[in-house]
């Protein structure tokens, strides 16, 4: 991974969303790709230590969301949520809830920008209340994320 493609997540205090970019090595045809197909997202899609059991990507609006992320000791994470658009060349906007935390709903937006032979990832978080926002950033969701995002530039690589 060079510095070009350093992951930047930005949560200014007092607000209750998150911004983060990052480039990844491929176009934006095959970034989408591997945010909406099944088989490719258990492919990068979180921590490495984690073994994710997707149950459920439709990624189609109205569609839903729904997987187990399993840790080394056994511990399972549920998360699930509804994609709200899904736009080819453009981006995705979807909810996100982890069952630990029920109720407590964010909306991500994620658009692609086309940079020819490479993609920009935009991703915008708005969380319900700064303290769901606080605790999301507390919890080790950059690590996640910058990992999530190694995975899917070795994935895109490897294609």
């Amino acid at each position: 991974m060079t510095t070009a493609n350093a992951l930047v997540v930005t949560a200014e205090p007092g607000v209750p969303f998150v911004d983060s970019v990052r480039e990844v090595d491929a176009p934006v045809a095959d970034v989408f790709r591997a945010y909406t197909d099944p088989d490719l997202v258990v492919q990068w899609l979180g921590p490495r230590e984690l073994a994710m059991d997707l149950s459920s990507w439709d990624a189609r609006i109205g569609g839903t969301w729904a997987y187990t992320s399993r840790d080394p000791a056994g511990n399972s994470y549920g998360f699930r949520g509804v994609f709200h658009d899904v736009d080819p060349g453009r981006g995705i906007v979807q909810t996100f809830e982890y069952d630990g935390f029920p109720g407590h709903v964010s909306l991500d937006s994620v658009v692609f920008e086309d940079l020819g032979e490479r993609t920009r990832i935009r991703n915008h978080t708005t969380f319900q209340s700064q303290e769901d926002r606080d605790g999301m950033v507390a919890s080790g969701m950059e690590r996640g994320m910058a990992e999530g995002f190694e995975r899917l530039e070795e994935l895109l690589a490897a294609k």
